[in-house]
């Protein structure tokens, strides 16, 4: 797989670490401008002076439509253009059962989750659309598709990305922008950690050697912004699938 990405612009949410800093890095490996968006300003500080001079670290809320905004134009500011937007920053908690659940914490999962991928999508359409269009891709969850005990936060924030993904796609596919998400598959992140450490429903007691490295992913977002993926437009890519593993070039 090679996906030629020089002079292109990616903004990538939650880039902290996990699938986030993982596809910082191969994006940044395909030869684009990463922008790394996300909470922790120290871990996306120190990724940013790791890539070099084509990243650029901006500290942001995804639950704040203005931060995102502000770390997008500025994005395009620095760099001339945007050109992929990787909306990846998302949570698990609370993993409880719904009648035991923090409403306050349950709330919070789908402001990030959900929220925050319209956020990223309004905030990136209309740049997109001013230079003729754009990648959106959400990294997206079998969960969004299946029922998990425990999960009713994150399955539902999921299920609700997944239908944006499609909606994004009806509004706005015809006019230039691709969108499309992302389903890896488990890996090994430090959400996995905390998904075993709950010991809540079947995932939590897979063996760790059945997830995939974050770079598995990473790859397939890079691969995912060329012509390959448009089957794609508008549904989730499966990283269990494999075909898509040997196109993307991972896996066994």
């Amino acid at each position: 797989m090679t996906i030629e990405l020089a002079g292109k612009t990616v903004a990538i949410t939650g880039a902290s670490r996990g699938i986030g800093a993982a596809a910082a890095r191969a994006f940044a490996e395909a030869g684009a401008n990463v922008a790394l968006l996300a909470r922790d300003r120290d871990a996306i500080a120190g990724l940013a002076g790791e890539i070099g001079a084509q990243a650029l670290a901006v500290p942001c809320d995804v639950t704040r439509y203005w931060e995102v905004e502000t770390a997008l134009n500025a994005a395009a500011t620095t760099f001339g253009r945007l050109d992929v937007l990787i909306s990846n920053a998302g949570v698990i908690d609370p993993i409880a059962g719904i009648a035991a659940a923090d409403p306050d914490i349950w709330g919070q999962a789908i402001d990030i989750n959900l929220k925050g991928v319209f956020h990223g999508a309004r905030a990136a359409v209309p740049l997109m659309l001013a230079q003729g269009g754009g990648t959106i891709i959400t990294v997206s969850s079998r969960a969004a598709v299946n029922a998990l005990e425990g999960w009713s936060a994150y399955c539902s924030s999921k299920a609700g990305a997944k239908m944006f993904t499609a909606c994004l796609h009806t509004e706005l596919g015809g006019q230039g922008i691709r969108a499309l998400g992302l389903s890896p598959g488990t890996v090994a992140t430090d959400m996995q950690m905390a998904i075993r450490e709950s010991g809540v429903n079947r995932v939590s007691q897979l063996d760790w050697s059945e997830h995939i490295p974050p770079e598995w992913a990473a790859k397939a977002l890079v691969w995912m912004c060329g012509p390959e993926a448009d089957p794609w437009l508008g549904d989730d890519v499966s990283l269990r699938d494999a075909d898509v593993r040997a196109a993307v070039g991972v896996g066994r």
